[in-house]
């Protein structure tokens, strides 16, 4: 297990977590890059990394970025919001199907691949009548009466047709916002997501201005508690 450290805190990311939903830590003060460099410092270390591990590093990522989404980002739309929440939902059911799979696994290497019916003594005792096909019936009466149900059955209906967003990098978006602020002074925080089409835009702006901040290439100023956030550069 991945032991984070960072300015306020060292320990396993889930009490990290537990400590940032009790309201005992923050959100705000945590760098959510720096994080993640020690998870990925941490894997590259690691000949095999274990799936569960990796499950467990991204529902809770996931749900730190989502506090500190609502945290930094109040003017999130509630179908984006609750994306966010999905996001969470699918990483975590991602898990359990790694769970099912180890178990799966597990009755593969021991080769039992049959599993005998229980006998049904209860419907022998009573005298129920079991089912038990003709003698006389063939391969061709079963594709008969296959081909009925599959008659009898409505037919699909076509899916809406999705399209995909083009994908958006954190470079691409690094180069944008230093392009925004080349003959700038101070441009606004909140400037830099109005033209944001999407939750994920959103979320990759927010990144990016992290990585600039990190490396010192843009610099990050307020006037007053609540005030507005104002970013130049350094």
């Amino acid at each position: 297990m991945v032991t984070i450290k960072i300015e306020k805190f060292e320990g396993p990311l889930i009490l990290l977590l537990r400590l940032i939903e009790k309201e005992e830590l923050d959100i705000t003060q945590v760098s959510l890059v720096h994080i993640t460099d020690q998870f990925i410092e941490y894997v590259s270390k690691i000949t095999n990394i274990d799936p569960d591990e990796m499950a467990d590093f991204l529902v809770v990522a996931t749900k730190l970025l989502l506090i500190k989404s609502r945290a930094l980002l109040p003017y999130l739309y509630p179908e984006e919001e609750k994306e966010l929440e999905d996001l969470t939902k699918q990483l975590r059911m991602y898990k359990e199907f790694l769970e099912a799979k180890k178990k799966i696994e597990k009755i593969i290497n021991n080769k039992k691949f049959m599993f005998a019916r229980e006998f049904n003594r209860r419907a022998i005792l009573s005298n129920i009548n079991l089912f038990s096909p003709p003698k006389r019936i063939t391969t061709v009466d079963f594709k008969k009466v296959f081909k009925e149900l599959l008659a009898r059955l409505k037919p699909s209906e076509k899916l809406e047709e999705k399209k995909l967003e083009p994908k958006i990098s954190i470079e691409d978006k690094i180069l944008e916002i230093k392009q925004m602020i080349i003959n700038r002074i101070k441009i606004s925080f909140n400037r830099f997501f109005t033209k944001s089409n999407s939750k994920t835009e959103i979320i990759v702006t927010f990144l990016a201005m992290l990585e600039l901040i990190k490396k010192r290439e843009v610099a990050v100023s307020q006037k007053k508690l609540f005030g507005e956030i104002l970013i130049s550069k350094e």
